[in-house]
């Protein structure tokens, strides 16, 4: 069998230098023990580790679930799931998971003081809550009600999060998503009109960035980027962004390790080679009327001899911003190698329409990170990638119809409330 004869191999090996240790692996045999298949059964459900929501199936051992693999029927994953959906027996089963509400019996608060939690019902619990909404209400002061949440369902966003806080009368509600996702999905928003997170279709694309992300080990669609490695890999060219050696960057043909920061003027200077070399998509984006390439380093073009098609304001972010954005300039910049730079955006124009801008969080997790978003995503438009084959597109929804309006209970106490300043300033120029 396989097993013996690698035994056997590894056997030979230790024969020239350990003979003793030869006569003791020979004498050891371990053969398969008998054994049945796992009794239990199968259920469906879904991952709720990001926002991918992954297919995915639960063993259930007499009423206990012990093991999670992806929906064999599952297009998204292709039967498979990552880390986070293989932790879900732990986390559901830890000893120390939180299982009801607590409540603080010492007021005391600060480092080193024990808050002294105790359990409490539910019933309790609630009870408590609506008892101290209702003196908010009764005094004048439902803005006083702030209400945070976490990694967000349909129900929890729509309801608890949009409807409770309006009817009640605060502006004042906030998610994780300020501090998650929201620049990653204003870029998309503020250049293609997608305020959302995007979907790929790795399978017929030549060409691939991962841009601030590593979806081989984190951000979304982990299971399906893993399957689709080898063929990207023989078929396409993988090109990394990111300061650090990550899994993407290991696996990648090009890796740029970015100053943290200056993601901008990269993706300025890889939009000024595709439009210098002509390698912008012609068929997306438009031509000059008599074909003759007039994007020049330093050198404005007039409006009127470039005719777009999919795109708007392309010569006025040329001649405002990218005509300057040398290769040269942005590797002073981003601490880069120029003749990469140029190398890989032509890599890119050349693979394009089937090449993926894949925008990460760590394009714009930081200050002013909204217009890093947009010109990092822009060059999806340059290349003509948007909803092209091997490009990116928006993403599936599964969900139809929305609930209804609540517009016709809201009270007075709550219009008047409720269309106040957030305490975070948002809304503000």
């Amino acid at each position: 069998t396989r097993r013996v004869f690698i035994q056997l191999t590894g056997s030979a090996a230790l024969m020239v230098s350990a003979p003793t240790v030869l006569a003791q692996g020979l004498s050891v045999k371990r053969l398969p023990l008998p054994c049945s298949p796992a009794e239990g059964k199968w259920i469906g459900s879904a991952c709720q580790g990001c926002t991918q929501y992954c297919a995915i199936e639960v063993f259930n051992q007499n009423g206990r679930a012990t093991r999670v693999r992806g929906n064999q029927n599952s297009k998204g994953n292709h039967g498979f799931c990552c880390p986070r959906g293989h932790l879900i027996p732990q986390e559901n089963y830890d000893p120390d998971r939180i299982k009801q509400p607590l409540k603080r019996t010492n007021p005391q608060k600060g480092r080193g003081i024990d808050p002294k939690w105790i359990p409490i019902s539910w019933d309790e619990a609630l009870d408590i809550v609506a008892d101290k909404m209702v003196e908010l209400r009764n005094a004048g002061e439902p803005e006083r009600l702030l209400y945070l949440k976490g990694r967000y369902g349909n129900t929890s966003h729509a309801l608890l999060y949009g409807t409770l806080t309006k009817l009640f009368g605060s502006p004042n509600n906030f998610s994780t998503s300020a501090l998650c996702a929201e620049t990653e999905k204003m870029g998309p928003g503020y250049t293609q009109g997608l305020f959302s997170y995007r979907d790929y279709d790795l399978g017929n694309s030549k060409c691939v960035v991962f841009w601030g992300t590593d979806p081989f080990a984190s951000n979304r669609q982990v299971p399906n980027v893993i399957s689709r490695l080898g063929q990207l890999q023989k078929k396409g060219t993988l090109i990394t962004v990111d300061p650090r050696l990550s899994t993407a960057a290991a696996k990648s043909k090009e890796w740029l390790p970015i100053l943290p920061g200056t993601d901008g003027a990269l993706a300025n200077a890889i939009a000024h080679v595709l439009l210098t070399e002509g390698l912008w998509n012609k068929d997306f984006v438009g031509d000059f009327a008599d074909g003759k390439n007039l994007f020049v380093p330093g050198k404005t073009v007039d409006p009127q001899t470039f005719k777009e098609n999919n795109t708007l304001g392309l010569i006025t972010y040329w001649n405002e911003e990218a005509k300057d954005w040398t290769p040269e300039r942005a590797a002073k910049e981003c601490r880069l190698d120029a003749e990469q730079i140029r190398r890989v955006a032509k890599a890119m124009g050349q693979a394009a329409p089937n090449v993926i801008v894949w925008m990460g969080p760590g394009v714009c997790m930081n200050p002013r990170g909204t217009y890093t978003a947009m010109v990092v995503h822009a060059l999806n438009g340059i290349l003509g990638s948007v909803d092209n084959v091997g490009g990116t597109h928006d993403p599936v929804k599964s969900l139809s119809g929305k609930y209804p309006s609540m517009d016709k209970y809201i009270d007075e106490l709550a219009k008047a409330h409720g269309k106040g300043k957030k305490i975070d300033g948002r809304g503000d120029l």
